[in-house]
């Protein structure tokens, strides 16, 4: 791919003067990029070693409210700072951005010099790590939708986000001909993020008006929710440039189908050897592949907050939209909240449909990895398959309805606990708890035309 460098490389590109900004970012609990620009001679001088950033920045919500009652940080302590420590295997060209290169880095706590649990590429690491003492790896790939308008960021920032005017006025799901009519912004995309050293296969409409997919190839986990992050930031920068908006919310309108993030996940052995994979058995799933799926639907509910983080979220879970309202697995079922793929072949792998495009990429990569693996130490028995509209099925496993309902099962979870950390999990917690008391709070707009004169 083009677009990496190596620190040798940027310094070369800093001394011709094709360098002169290099971002340094980290990623916040909503999985958006946070940092700094430095002019790219300090940053190849010496901040390639590490810079700082305030403390607050893994302790506020969507708004950077200095949200009150977190331990890791408050007035109290001062918010003071963390260390942000480039991770030099992730700088790259930013091809949209002019004379600019970014790295993502991991947070480190200033004091201690050990990774800050609570940041979501340290909770993903983890796991990694507890994959790698299995003598595993675990492969990923994350489908983003988003809907794209008519209008810029600014104007629908001006029209207060109401009546905003997708960019197709019908369902574009496969369209080609309509798709063709966005290829300014697409196409720009595309080419963007292939020259970031993100591997695009493909963008294709989606199933409503004015609806995008973004398809990238598949990749270790840390590597995949990295691009995850740069995606989402590379896009949204991209239709600025072009004078459009874009959304990544879950549901952005009542009247419009939801937008997801499918997580496709696999494990392989430490020689890339599929372990996923077993030709004698039904649909060429291993008995791995069986413990790792059990261990997803077992803590199915625990994890529901990373996969659905907001108050918006939930809106998503609709019966007859292709998003899942029951979280059993099938094969090859659209209707199912996990669904195998790839059936009798070496790419055999669970995709799970649960997670909208509002998720934290590294926050639920590492909380599907955190489930698996419990299947997979445990032995737990895969429960059997779910056939034919899991929309219509009764008494099977429902997906939580609201973010209080998710919180509060986390906040239950002995193995999201044992897996993360009391504290990191506690973190959590108070953060969805927070979301729920801002939303709580709120008059809508809703309320406002049902009751203002009926009531």
């Amino acid at each position: 791919m083009t677009g990496k460098l190596s620190l040798d490389d940027l310094r070369q590109e800093v001394q011709t003067g094709a360098i002169d900004t290099v971002i340094a970012a980290q990623v916040d609990m909503q999985g958006r990029l946070v940092g700094k620009r430095f002019h790219a001679q300090h940053f190849v001088d010496s901040a390639w070693e590490e810079t700082h950033s305030c403390n607050y920045l893994l302790a506020t919500d969507m708004e950077m409210e200095t949200v009150p009652g977190y331990k890791a940080t408050s007035w109290e302590t001062g918010y003071g700072d963390y260390t942000m420590c480039p991770d030099l295997e992730t700088l790259r060209r930013i091809p949209w951005l002019e004379g600019t290169a970014l790295v993502l880095c991991d947070t480190i706590d200033h004091d201690t010099h050990k990774p800050v649990p609570h940041a979501p590429r340290s909770m993903l690491k983890r796991q990694v790590e507890r994959l790698e003492g299995m003598g595993l790896k675990a492969m990923m790939a994350s489908e983003l939708e988003f809907f794209l308008f008519k209008e810029s960021f600014e104007e629908a920032h001006a029209k207060g986000y109401r009546d905003l005017s997708p960019i197709s006025p019908y369902n574009e799901d496969y369209h080609i001909f309509q798709t063709t009519k966005e290829e300014k912004v697409m196409r720009a995309i595309r080419n963007g993020l292939h020259g970031a050293d993100i591997p695009v296969e493909n963008s294709k409409g989606e199933a409503c008006q004015g609806q995008e997919e973004i398809n990238v190839r598949y990749d270790e986990a840390l590597a995949m929710a990295d691009r995850h992050a740069l995606i989402k930031n590379g896009c949204k920068e991209i239709a600025w440039q072009q004078g459009h908006a874009l959304s990544f919310m879950a549901k952005w309108s009542y009247a419009a189908a939801g937008s997801s993030s499918h997580i496709h996940q696999s494990l392989v052995g430490l020689d890339g050897t599929p372990v996923f994979y077993d030709p004698d058995r039904p649909y060429g799933m291993s008995a791995m592949m069986r413990h790792y799926m059990a261990g997803l639907l077992y803590h199915a509910d625990a994890i529901t907050f990373f996969l659905a983080p907001h108050i918006n979220s939930y809106k998503r879970f609709q019966a007859g939209t292709f998003a899942p309202t029951k979280a059993i697995w099938s094969r090859d079922n659209r209707t199912a909240g996990y669904r195998v793929c790839g059936p009798d072949t070496k790419a055999v792998r669970v995709e799970c449909r649960v997670g909208g495009a509002d998720l934290n990429g590294h926050l639920a990569c590492a909380a599907l990895l955190a489930a698996g693996i419990d299947g997979i130490e445990r032995g737990l028995e895969l429960e059997p398959e779910f056939q034919g509209n899991a929309y219509d099925g009764d008494d099977v496993r429902e997906i939580p309805k609201t973010l209080r309902d998710a919180a509060e099962l986390m906040n239950q979870s002995e193995m999201l606990r044992t897996a993360f950390g009391s504290e990191v999990i506690d973190h959590y917690v108070h953060a969805a708890r927070w979301e729920q008391f801002e939303y709580d709070r709120r008059v809508t707009d809703w309320e406002t035309a049902r009751g203002f004169e009926r009531a």
